[in-house]
């Protein structure tokens, strides 16, 4: 072999090295990344249905419920407009209670239950996890229009005015 032909092999098997590792990196990435949705992403069917996400907001007060096994828990977790009722088998955290920001992890299931396998809560009365506080103040929004929409179309039935056509 001429000296030309081993550095033409010497570079095709570091390429082809070099994208093997390259392809082996994403796989990882990919089947490592996980997702964080709101009650609402999660109803409205944004949320993958056979793949692990995060699902962030508040526990729902009233809603802890625990099973006579001492390890199995079911609760909701909502974001002030939808709320998605949560199963978790495990020693929950501390600082877990109800009114408080979570986040678990876990899958959304056929039966329309979250089953988490991790559940964390914030560590003090301060911090809520980036994610669930941008959903929480994205419901609030959301909310708040809902209702405005709703009162004027109170107030132009009241006075006897056709509503709008948003052309929609």
């Amino acid at each position: 072999m001429t000296p030309r032909k081993k550095r033409l092999v010497i570079v095709l098997v570091g390429l082809l090295g070099f994208a093997v590792v390259v392809t082996l990196v994403m796989n990882a990435f990919n089947s490592n990344m996980v997702f964080f949705f709101s009650p609402t992403q999660v109803l409205n069917n944004e949320a993958p249905r056979d793949h692990t996400f995060r699902l962030g907001g508040i526990v729902e007060e009233g809603s802890l419920a625990r099973e006579n096994d001492g390890l199995t828990v079911t609760f909701n977790v909502t974001d002030g407009l939808k709320t998605v009722p949560v199963k978790y088998v495990g020693i929950l955290p501390d600082l877990f209670r109800e009114g408080q920001g979570i986040v678990a992890q876990g899958q959304w299931g056929s039966d329309s239950i979250f089953t988490a396998k991790e559940v964390l809560a914030k560590h003090d009365e301060n911090y809520m996890p980036p994610e669930v506080a941008e959903a929480l103040e994205a419901a609030e929004k959301e909310k708040a229009a809902q209702q405005e929409a709703a009162a004027r179309a109170k107030e132009s039935s009241a006075a006897g005015i056709p509503e709008e056509s948003t052309g929609q």
